[in-house]
């Protein structure tokens, strides 16, 4: 990151979505959370609404259409469902923006808008998320990595009504025991999980890819939080990794590490000191 990025003015934030992350995020960004980042737009579906979640901030962001968020900021973040990530991307990078996605399921089918980015000069930053050891999958992925696995158990509520249990018509009401309700790639979890395992894209995107990352999910009765456990075998290491997140009350497919994920990416950006790969 060039040092335009940590002097002069303070790099403008625009919010795309007031949901649980996004306004957690907005709310940080307001009380001065991340040195050298301003909160100055945000865009929601309820425009009301979201004046109300605003009113108290110390200073409240325009509240724009969608389409001209990009407009409005430096630093595009993208908190929406992910229907609606194109509008959101495209005119972040078209504009040259630096993009924080946390649908990175999506940007699997739409990898186009990496080499987009390289012509205007916007960076695609993905955010660790509700994931763990995102640099030790990097590094090792220098190297020759043999295999790269991801198993994610949910509460069945957190994986109610995804397109995938839709389609294969497979029930996770009263359950008694875990069931595995989904094996293959990441790139087949991301699209039949959009709102549950945005992780697995992440995963893939920092090590192996999405058709050699292999996912399984479990709806867990026995699970109060959403776990989810690398195995990673490499020639330079060999490890598993587990972490267990605290669902938001508002979205429990959504962790509460999610919106502080974004703040420690954010983070990143202007302080002089960063740590880790």
């Amino acid at each position: 990151m060039s040092s335009e990025f940590s002097e002069g003015e303070p790099l403008r934030l625009a919010i795309a979505g007031l949901g649980a992350i996004g306004l957690e995020v907005a709310s940080r960004v307001d009380v001065g959370a991340v040195d050298g980042i301003v909160l100055s737009a945000v865009c929601a579906r309820d425009r009301d609404k979201a004046a109300g979640k605003l009113k108290d901030f110390s200073t409240v962001p325009d509240i724009v259409p969608l389409n001209e968020l990009a407009e409005h900021a430096d630093i595009v973040v993208e908190c929406a469902p992910a229907s609606l990530f194109l509008d959101i991307a495209r005119p972040a990078i078209e504009r040259g923006r630096i993009f924080i996605p946390l649908s990175a399921g999506v940007l699997l089918d739409h990898m186009d808008l990496v080499e987009k980015a390289r012509k205007t000069g916007a960076r695609i930053i993905v955010p660790t998320g509700a994931l763990l050891g995102l640099d030790a999958v990097k590094a090792v992925a220098e190297g020759d990595v043999k295999a790269i696995r991801m198993v994610t158990r949910k509460p069945p509520a957190g994986l109610k009504g995804a397109p995938y249990l839709v389609e294969q018509g497979i029930s996770v009401d009263g359950l008694e025991e875990a069931k595995k309700v989904f094996a293959g790639s990441a790139r087949q979890a991301a699209r039949g999980f959009p709102a549950n395992v945005n992780v697995a894209a992440a995963l893939a995107l920092a090590g192996i890819g999405p058709e050699r990352t292999q996912v399984e999910i479990w709806a867990d009765p026995a699970v109060t939080r959403n776990t989810h456990t690398i195995i990673v075998e490499a020639d330079a290491s060999n490890f598993t990794m587990t972490i267990e997140n605290v669902p938001t009350q508002e979205n429990p497919p959504t962790g509460k590490i999610t919106a502080l994920s974004v703040i420690a990416t954010l983070r990143r950006l202007t302080e002089p000191l960063v740590v880790g790969t």
